[in-house]
């Protein structure tokens, strides 16, 4: 199975990041840390090609730390500077501001040996929609610059904001691309909100939660619900449905709002720090 879904904003948007490229020196990639392969976005690297490129694993404060160290060293072996942050601490933003001057500072060097006057170095952001990129950017900047919110596709258009006097920066909107053809892929991003809650069913994705919960984080399940494993996702269900009081009238469990404690659950941290995906 594959999941289709492209809205008409991002095949524009996909155009005006190809034209862009060209005036900014590196690019900035923004990823989920829960699911840091899921959640780039292929096509763009076919957009990118040669650029230089940094990756920033969001949310890192939501992801299993160990999981999240194997993946900055996996894109360094791969010559991609990485790190992963909190977008509401202060030294973590400033690791990032100093990632992107050092990537810029080749291109700087490279002006100023042909004699052209010194200006801050330029880069792109990039990423899926919903990671984070319009906190991060107002955290650069100091102020409130970009839109934010906790649904998909909040920025539409493209704006040049500055960090301090370190670099330019060339806010992007969240561009996911036209077809997932891994159906995990799909699962993963819908688990953790990436993707609208309207494009999977529901009841679906909190049951591969569950599963994913059951093989990788056993005791996060245990802690959090009051069993480990389970033969059946029906009793499953239910026995969440009881516990958290997910039922109507004449005390049925409703499934639907079993999935909503599920998923909401996980999208806050309450189930614990839970990585999706290893390298």
């Amino acid at each position: 199975m594959s999941i289709q879904w492209f809205p008409g904003h991002m095949a524009k948007a996909k155009r005006e990041v190809a034209e862009k490229l060209k005036l900014v020196d590196f690019v900035i990639e923004l990823v989920d840390a829960r699911a840091p392969l899921s959640s780039q976005n292929p096509m763009l690297h076919e957009i990118l090609q040669d650029k230089p490129k940094m990756i920033v694993l969001m949310k890192k404060d939501l992801a299993d730390s160990n999981v999240t160290n194997e993946w900055i060293s996996y894109n360094e072996q791969r010559g991609t500077p990485s790190l992963a942050i909190e977008a509401n601490k202060k030294q973590d933003i400033q690791k990032v501001v100093q990632m992107a001057k050092d990537l810029g500072k080749e291109k700087i060097e490279k002006l100023k040996a042909k004699g052209v006057r010194p200006r801050p170095s330029r880069a792109m952001i990039i990423g899926i929609p919903n990671v984070g990129k319009s906190t991060l950017i107002n955290r650069l900047a100091n102020k409130k610059m970009a839109q934010t919110g906790d649904k998909p596709g909040v920025t539409k258009k493209q704006q040049w904001i500055k960090v301090k006097k370190e670099f330019e920066l060339l806010d992007t909107p969240g561009i996911l691309w036209p077809k997932f053809e891994e159906e995990e892929v799909g699962y993963r991003l819908a688990s953790i909100g990436t993707i609208k809650d309207q494009i999977l069913p529901k009841e679906d994705v909190a049951a591969y939660v569950l599963d994913y919960l059951q093989n990788h984080y056993p005791s996060l399940l245990g802690a959090r619900f009051g069993f480990e494993s389970y033969n059946d996702i029906m009793e499953a269900f239910e026995t969440i449905g009881k516990k958290r009081g997910c039922l109507e009238s004449g005390g049925h469990v409703n499934f639907e709002k079993v999935s909503d404690v599920i998923l909401q659950d996980l999208r806050t941290g309450k189930l614990g720090l839970i990585s999706l995906e290893r390298p």
